[in-house]
């Protein structure tokens, strides 16, 4: 299911200040993140109807993906 483009870039603004908030990034940051992330990748493309999720639990999902680049980035890891 696709949502409206409208009401999709609200609801990435939300997410992306909820996941700034929580991880004490810079929203330039926090938004930068935001569009490099598969969490956007799969609210974008309409998977499993992502953007029906909660802004706090798809901000979750972002720290999870934040914490393993930077754990990744620490040991190595080449990431996308």
């Amino acid at each position: 299911m696709t949502a409206n483009p409208i009401l999709l870039q609200k609801k990435y603004s939300r997410v992306v200040e909820c996941f700034a908030k929580l991880q004490g990034l810079s929203l330039d940051e926090a938004l930068n993140f935001f569009y490099h992330s598969e969490v956007y990748q799969l609210i974008r493309d309409g998977v499993s109807d992502m953007h029906c999720m909660s802004d706090m639990y798809l901000a979750e999902e972002l720290e999870q993906e934040y914490a393993n680049k930077i754990e990744n980035d620490i040991n190595g890891v080449k990431t996308n």
